[in-house]
C-alpha cells in the first residue's frame, strides 16, 4: 500500500462478499479511502439490494470458491459497472468469471491481495466507462480472451504499450518523455503509432478503444 491517499470515488457503492470478515475488511478500507458505501450484503437476494439501494457501483469479492458468487450475479440486471476481486489466476477460475464480467457495461477485475489506492483508482476507472485488468492477470486472460475483441492486425510493441499505459493516467507528451527516459518527439512518434493501430482519431479514442479491449492496466 502507498503512503499517500488515492482520491476517492465519488460513487455510491455496494459491497458483496459471502465472508463477513471480507465485506468489513473492504467497507473499512474503502471508507478509510473517503468512498461513499451504501451497504454491505452476501448477495443472496443482490437484485432486491440493488433496487433498495440504487447503488452506482457494485465491489464483489468473489470468495476462495466463486461459483457460489458467479450464480449469484447472473441473476441480476447487468446495468451496472462491477469490480470483481478474484482470488486466484487460473485460467479455470477465470474463464467462466471472464465470460460473466463481459455482460456488464464495464467491469474491474483484479486480485483480492490488491492495494486499496489499486482498488480505488479501478472504481474511478470504472466511473469514466474504462475496463480495468490486474497487470498480473495478463497472461492468464490473454489466453481465454481471444474474441474478446478482434485482434489488432499489427500489434503494440513493447514500448508503445508503456506510452498507451501512460496516456491512460492522462499524462502529457512531456511527461510522458520524461517517465521513459525519451524524447518528446519519440512519445509523439509512438502516440501516433497506437492511435493508428488502435483507428483511433484523437489520444482519449485511442485509449477508450484500448480499455474495450482490456489493454489498460493498473
Amino acid at each position: 500500500m502507498t503512503d499517500h491517499l488515492a482520491p476517492a470515488t465519488e460513487a455510491q457503492l455496494l459491497i458483496v462478499a459471502e465472508s463477513l470478515l471480507s465485506r468489513a475488511g473492504l467497507c473499512a478500507l474503502l471508507e478509510e479511502r473517503g468512498c461513499l458505501v451504501l451497504d454491505q450484503v452476501n448477495g443472496a437476494d443482490l437484485q432486491r439490494d440493488l433496487v433498495r439501494l440504487e447503488a452506482d457501483l457494485l465491489v464483489v469479492d468473489m470468495g476462495w470458491d466463486a461459483e457460489q458468487m458467479r450464480e449469484r450475479l447472473t441473476r441480476i440486471d447487468k446495468d451496472i459497472p462491477l469490480l470483481a476481486l478474484a482470488a486466484e489466476d487460473d485460467n479455470e477460475s477465470l474463464a467462466p468469471l471472464l465470460g460473466l464480467l463481459r455482460a456488464f457495461p464495464c467491469f474491474a477485475l483484479l486480485l483480492r491481495d490488491s492495494a486499496a489506492d489499486t482498488i480505488v483508482a479501478a472504481l474511478a476507472a470504472l466511473e469514466e466507462g474504462l475496463t480495468v485488468l490486474d497487470p498480473r492477470l495478463i497472461a492468464s486472460l490473454g489466453a481465454i480472451m481471444p474474441d474478446a475483441s478482434p485482434p489488432l492486425t499489427n500489434p503494440l510493441t513493447v514500448r508503445e504499450n508503456e506510452v498507451l499505459q501512460l496516456l491512460a493516467r492522462g499524462l502529457t507528451n512531456r511527461a510522458i518523455a520524461h517517465e521513459l527516459g525519451i524524447t518528446q518527439h519519440t512519445v509523439k512518434f509512438h502516440v501516433n503509432a497506437i492511435m493508428g493501430k488502435l483507428d483511433a482519431q484523437s489520444r482519449t479514442e485511442a485509449v477508450v478503444r484500448a480499455s474495450q479491449r482490456g489493454m489498460i492496466v493498473l
